[in-house]
């Protein structure tokens, strides 16, 4: 006998969020990119293509959630430039895991016959239960997260064991460049326009949002998990930084440094001082480079994991076959010239 589940499908974020309760607040939700606050932002600073679309599962062993945005039956993350992950949202009860097969109830409840999905953990539950409710799943490697355990680890400890190429630059800049380092644990806005002036003064490219940017800086700042870093020379900007710090974790959100100030490697000497904060203050267990594979990271962490990208085709959908059939012959066609 097919197990049913509760389902409510919602298109409001704010009757979703009535719906949950305490289980998507800060308390219960270690994962900034699993609570409600962050999708609020994300609601409010990134257009839609759309509708939003909430599913929410529960049964016996809890609730899932999958925060979307859909049009004409296909469905994407509730997501923009900034979220580093990205997946199903579990919230157990007395240990058990809910079955997640209920999410793809209401999917097709919603009338979504693809769904694709990026950034997901490796461990993420949702590709297996959508298998088993008869979808057609791909599910590979698409970028990875660079992350260092540090549990019991001090500055000096976690710096000893870095490359000695690493270690020597930063030496030699930080005695040379003259640089001054604050590192701010609450919103400042003057500490925040300069942060602006050196991401304009450097190579990153124009980002979609960063009003919320500024707005998830001054939220996390009023709950004391900001790290905003700032380099000065001869008191202009030249390098920030934007970390977060919670639950024993620092992640690495954003960095930047001024093109013109590269020769005094102003991201390394302040990278050096936001890494002994995260160890000697914070004393955190675990730092997280964001997402990308970028071959530098390297020097800083230990480890690497994978980050998938989900695509799934509801396979009792005539729009779901459709589409699961063009996949096919789009991978089928390469394959054939190769021959």
């Amino acid at each position: 006998m097919e197990q049913r589940f509760d389902v409510k499908i919602f298109d409001d974020l704010e009757a979703a969020a009535q719906d949950a309760g305490a289980a998507l607040g800060r308390d219960s939700r270690p994962l900034l990119f699993e609570r409600i606050d962050w999708f609020r932002l994300v609601d409010r600073y990134t257009p839609s293509k759309g509708r939003r679309l909430i599913i929410r599962s529960a049964d016996p062993a809890g609730r899932a959630w999958l925060f979307l945005d859909s049009k004409d039956g296909a469905a994407e993350p509730l997501a923009n430039w900034y979220s580093l992950r990205f997946g199903s949202i579990v919230e157990k009860r007395n240990g058990a895991d809910p079955n997640l097969e209920g999410l793809a109830d209401g999917l097709r409840e919603a009338g979504i016959s693809r769904l694709r999905i990026e950034p997901l953990s490796p461990d993420d539950p949702l590709p297996e239960a959508l298998r088993r409710k008869g979808w057609m799943v791909r599910h590979g490697k698409v970028t990875e997260s660079w992350r260092i355990r540090t549990a019991g680890l001090g500055f000096d400890d976690y710096w000893a064991g870095r490359p000695s190429r690493l270690r020597n630059t930063a030496r030699r800049r930080a005695k040379s460049a003259g640089l001054d380092i604050a590192i701010y644990d609450r919103f400042d806005a003057e500490a925040w326009a300069d942060y602006e002036k050196v991401y304009e003064a450097s190579w990153k490219p124009t980002e979609g949002a960063p009003a919320m940017l500024r707005a998830l800086a001054e939220q996390e700042g009023g709950a004391g998990t900001l790290r905003l870093g700032i380099a000065r020379l001869d008191g202009r900007p030249v390098a920030s930084q934007l970390w977060l710090v919670e639950n024993g974790t620092a992640t690495i959100h954003k960095l930047a440094y001024a093109e013109d100030a590269k020769h005094c490697s102003p991201g390394t000497v302040l990278s050096v001082e936001m890494f002994r904060r995260a160890l000697d203050v914070d004393r955190v267990d675990m730092i997280d480079f964001g997402i990308g594979g970028d071959s530098y990271k390297a020097e800083w962490m230990s480890e690497a994991e994978p980050l998938f990208g989900l695509t799934a085709f509801d396979l009792r959908s005539p729009r779901g076959i459709a589409g699961a059939a063009r996949a096919a012959a789009a991978k089928l066609v390469p394959a054939l010239r190769s021959h």
